[in-house]
């Protein structure tokens, strides 16, 4: 699912519809932030952080030397 795109400037009429196109898109990116935080965590160590002291972490080793 690709990232929904906000409405164009001038779509929304302003005179209260519902659902508004500004409600329709909020659904669709809140069901595909869904989908990316499932995804991401199906896939462990994609993204994982560098540790605090500034070395990679374990997770970040495996991905980089993979």
């Amino acid at each position: 699912m690709d990232k929904p795109t906000p409405p164009a400037d001038g779509t929304c009429c302003e005179s209260g519809c519902d659902p508004c196109v500004w409600d329709t898109y909020y659904a669709a990116l809140r069901a595909w932030e869904t989908q990316q935080a499932a995804a991401d965590a199906a896939a462990p160590g994609i993204g994982a952080p560098a540790a605090t002291d500034g070395r990679f972490s374990p997770a970040m080793i495996s991905i980089c030397t993979a």
